[in-house]
């Protein structure tokens, strides 16, 4: 059997090692036709434009018919 830890570790050791861990929010930049928050380099959701050109067809929600 390998050999125990003789102390307990601190937290803050635990807390250095795993420093890399912590989540971040991701990087948006404004559309520049639309003007609404994106991820770089993917199409804009809002208006589905991407470098310039209109890449996708945006769908717009069908009413509801009550």
């Amino acid at each position: 059997m390998p050999p125990q830890p003789k102390r307990k570790y601190a937290k803050a050791r635990q807390g250095k090692r795993r420093s890399h861990i912590a989540a971040s929010a991701p990087t948006l930049i404004t559309c520049p036709q639309c003007n609404s928050p994106k991820l770089p380099h993917h199409v804009c959701p809002t208006c589905g434009t991407y470098n310039g050109r209109d890449v996708t067809e945006i769908k717009s929600p069908k009413p509801k018919s009550s």
